[in-house]
């Protein structure tokens, strides 16, 4: 992970001048120091979680729905890839795409819920997106949160919609998918592994 410190420059330090004090939890100020290794680190209510460096599967999926995502956006809203959403001072991820608004771009994180958060699942984070995750997304107040699933003999869609404050399953899939929010577009979920050899 590398987030620039206020400053707007980097400090290189080790993973274990990055680590709270024994018996403390992490917090987000500590998270920005961790090194940049290939590995994801994200913050879950004071816990360190670190994931493998994605396959390279994962990154097309992410990179063809960062294509079919940024194609219909609307002006006044943006998709981004990979950048840090901080929850709380405990909780913060790295999500593979998100849409936001263009008032929302600008400092080295996302503070307030996005419009839109996409998980591309691997079996390392599988759990953790469809529990852990998704629990905090809803009382961060994430409207939508969708987890794209690429290893089933097509890549399944699941669609998450806060609705008085708790998330409704809308949506499983693995058909050509059309959403009306947070804008309207259309994907074939098929097109996103197509040529992939899995």
């Amino acid at each position: 992970m590398t987030n620039p410190g206020q400053s707007g420059t980097m400090s290189v330090v080790t993973i274990a001048e990055a680590w709270p004090a024994v018996g403390r939890p992490f917090t987000v100020a500590e998270l920005d120091r961790m090194p940049a290794d290939g590995r994801r680190y994200e913050l879950l209510d004071g816990a360190l979680i670190v994931s493998p460096r994605p396959t390279t599967v994962h990154q097309v999926v992410a990179g063809r729905l960062l294509r079919v995502l940024a194609d219909a956006c609307p002006d006044g809203l943006c998709v981004v890839p990979e950048p840090a959403v901080e929850l709380d001072p405990q909780t913060e991820f790295d999500p593979d795409l998100v849409v936001v608004r263009m008032d929302q771009v600008g400092g080295a994180k996302f503070t307030e819920p996005p419009l839109l958060v996409v998980e591309i699942r691997s079996p390392s984070t599988a759990l953790v997106d469809l529990n852990r995750k998704k629990s905090a997304y809803e009382r961060f107040g994430l409207p939508l949160y969708w987890i794209v699933d690429p290893d089933p003999p097509a890549p399944e869609l699941t669609v998450f919609e806060l609705r008085d404050g708790r998330y409704a399953l809308t949506t499983t899939t693995a058909e050509p998918f059309t959403a009306d929010r947070p804008f309207t577009l259309s994907i074939d979920l098929r097109r996103l592994t197509d040529g992939v050899r899995r």
